[in-house]
């Protein structure tokens, strides 16, 4: 089985690791569009700033549905960050984590078969038996109860060293995170064109979320990067300027 690494690279608690969430959507809030071919919404410039949040982090989280349709690899790719990651005692990229209530997770996908990093599947309970016979040597497959309890997923994390994590998507997850108060921090980025198809993803699907007309997420920062804006909003007291 797959190690953790050991020790975080960022701020976190005992309870939980620091959480930063990030999506880039289009302006009417798509995170893609309909068709089989991957919407890109960052721009090159983006990309290498995500990157760097990457390897400042100490895991990477996606759900299920995002490994089966993008097939990510998840995975630092500038070779300047992975040096100083080594430098600093860690592996060259961080840690991968997806959750899944299903275990239906194919064993050839890239987020197992790319890179040296632990690869961590916290699975709900019926699924753990079907998840850790299909994943056997490739992950290390955690039960995370039923359905998948977030606040025991992530304070498992905390228990193995996780100090920071990058949460990547997709919008159900995003939205699981958002509703249940668990994100420290949303890195919001906003491309300049319409989807205009709602059978496309959307950022979040309905909810209770905590921030609402009577409680403002706070504005941390504002900032044009090429032809797309990033907004950084402080979602808990743990955000700070950095």
């Amino acid at each position: 089985m797959a190690q953790v690494s050991a020790g975080p690279t960022g701020r976190g608690s005992p309870g939980r690791p620091y959480v930063l969430l990030s999506c880039a959507t289009s302006i009417d809030g798509y995170i893609d569009d309909a068709t089989e071919q991957r919407l890109m919404l960052s721009n090159d410039e983006d990309l290498a700033r995500i990157d760097a949040i990457r390897a400042g982090c100490d895991a990477i989280l996606v759900g299920a549905g995002t490994v089966r349709r993008d097939d990510p690899r998840l995975v630092v790719r500038a070779e300047r960050l992975r040096r100083e990651r080594v430098a600093r005692g860690l592996p060259p990229s961080p840690a991968k984590v997806t959750l899944t209530a299903r275990g239906d997770l194919d064993p050839r996908a890239r987020f197992f078969t790319v890179g040296d990093a632990a690869k961590l599947v916290y699975c709900a309970s019926p699924a753990v038996e079907k998840a850790t016979e299909s994943l056997d040597g490739l992950a290390t497959v955690v039960d995370a109860g039923d359905p998948v309890d977030h606040d025991r997923l992530l304070a498992d994390l905390a228990a193995r060293g996780i100090g920071r994590l990058m949460v990547e998507g997709g919008g159900t997850v995003h939205a699981q995170f958002l509703t249940a108060g668990l994100a420290d921090e949303l890195h919001l980025v906003v491309a300049p064109f319409f989807v205009g198809d709602r059978r496309a993803p959307r950022f979040v699907a309905d909810g209770r979320f905590p921030w609402h007309p009577g409680r403002r997420a706070r504005v941390a920062e504002v900032r044009q990067i090429g032809d797309v804006v990033l907004t950084r909003y402080a979602l808990s007291p743990r955000c700070v300027d950095w």
